[in-house]
């Protein structure tokens, strides 16, 4: 056999489980475009059950894997989105795909996001695979999972905390212990605590080139709200409250900008879009893949409070009203309310009734809040620094000089 080669240029991989929503995959672009912004001889893949990754821009020496959609039925299984095969047929193709790729790609680290174990313990095996071979693992979360007496027992039951303990070499939470703590309440074992590692949010940046005006929208020429419902499969509440409001009160502040979300069922997609067509100061677009262009230019944010979300208000140093969804999870909940103790959003909660002057109230107040900048929190955004930093010194400890390629497994064809 002859010597494996050596390599100077180091990998990254980062998986991604995503089923229907935008927040892991975004997550992980932003990370991944940080880190070869920092390394001129290093490059990252991405495996990701995102349908519409492809949607997106990535910069150079940043690509992806395509691994078979699933989605999350309203009962909590999930099925597969697009194929006729049943989840475990689909989850054993998944589990498959990602580690023949960690095989091939022999990643220098291995950066898993937030599933430890990925969806329904679809990782596991690429993890034993690369841990053997001396491959860092990590797991990033991010700031806030759920309530505690809720996410330890799902952790308990999908053997977590021992994965933790025995597979990660290091966890690395994407925010601050000041604002939220994910182990928060949580019996973790102190070996589990002493590996973790506190990064700060991730900060976002515009695009550089942006279309200067979603169509239809001639008003953006003037300080405007961004409503923004994420993927927007959850975001039927919030579109319909911010409607009502502007159905009803015509003198508002500002005009705004409905982003509905690429997830949204199409039918109320396009009921919104009617109701919009009614009123001078509305205007919906279904998805921007480039929304840091519009949050940077909007005088303030309306929106669900999700991860990405709350580092995109803190970026932007925009004003902020966050009506967070409860159900299934409280952990938008749980992070709108910690900022607005800490005076850098302003909070609405949905109570079901959803009155329309309740909303309208919230946001003739938006132009008179402090900006996130003016509430006394420094340092909050250091997280892709602090990342950059921490993937540095994994790969320099692991390679220690040039490293061998391992040797992979062929591809076995039908004779």
């Amino acid at each position: 056999m002859t010597e494996a080669k050596r390599r100077t240029h180091a990998r990254v991989l980062m998986y991604s489980h995503d089923s229907m929503g935008l927040g892991h995959l975004r997550r992980c672009r932003a990370i991944a475009h940080s880190l070869v912004e920092g390394d001129s001889g290093l490059s990252v893949l991405i495996l990701s059950g995102s349908p519409i990754i492809g949607s997106f821009d990535f910069r150079a020496r940043v690509d992806f894997v395509r691994i078979p959609g699933v989605i999350k039925l309203r009962n909590g299984d999930y099925t597969s989105l697009s194929l006729h095969l049943d989840i475990e047929e689909t989850v054993n193709l998944r589990s498959a795909i990602i580690k023949h790729t960690a095989e091939i790609f022999d990643p220098d680290i291995f950066i898993v996001d937030k599933e430890p174990l990925g969806l329904r313990g679809e990782v596991k095996d690429t993890l034993e695979m690369l841990k053997d071979r001396g491959t860092p693992l990590v797991l990033g979360l991010r700031d806030v999972m759920d309530e505690p007496e809720l996410l330890m027992p799902e952790w308990e039951r999908k053997k977590v905390l021992p994965a933790l303990r025995d597979l990660y070499d290091e966890i690395w939470v994407y925010g601050t212990k000041e604002v939220c703590d994910p182990f928060a309440g949580m019996k973790i074992p102190p070996d589990v605590q002493l590996k973790t590692r506190y990064t700060g949010y991730l900060r976002r940046h515009a695009p550089t080139s942006h279309m200067t005006q979603p169509p239809n929208a001639p008003f953006l020429d003037e300080p405007f709200l961004l409503v923004t419902a994420g993927g927007g499969g959850d975001g039927e509440s919030l579109m319909d409250w911010v409607l009502h409001a502007y159905e009803t009160d015509r003198e508002l502040p500002y005009p705004a900008l409905l982003v509905l979300g690429p997830f949204m069922p199409h039918e109320v997609q396009t009921e919104f879009m009617e109701r919009a067509e009614k009123l001078d100061r509305v205007r919906v677009i279904t998805f921007d893949s480039r929304i840091e262009g519009l949050m940077a230019r909007c005088a303030g944010i309306v929106a669900m409070g999700g991860y990405n979300t709350f580092c995109e208000i803190l970026s932007f140093d925009k004003r902020a009203l966050i009506v967070p969804r409860t159900e299934p999870r409280l952990e938008q909940y749980i992070r709108a309310i910690r900022a607005k103790e800490l005076g850098l959003v302003n909070v609405l909660v949905d109570d079901g009734d959803r009155d329309p002057r309740a909303m309208s109230a919230a946001l003739r107040r938006l132009p008179g809040q402090k900006l996130p900048s003016q509430a006394g929190q420094p340092q909050l955004l250091d997280g892709l620094d602090r990342v950059r930093h921490l993937t540095k010194r994994w790969i320099a400890e692991d390679r220690g000089g040039d490293r061998p390629m391992a040797e992979a497994t062929p591809l076995r064809r039908p004779a």
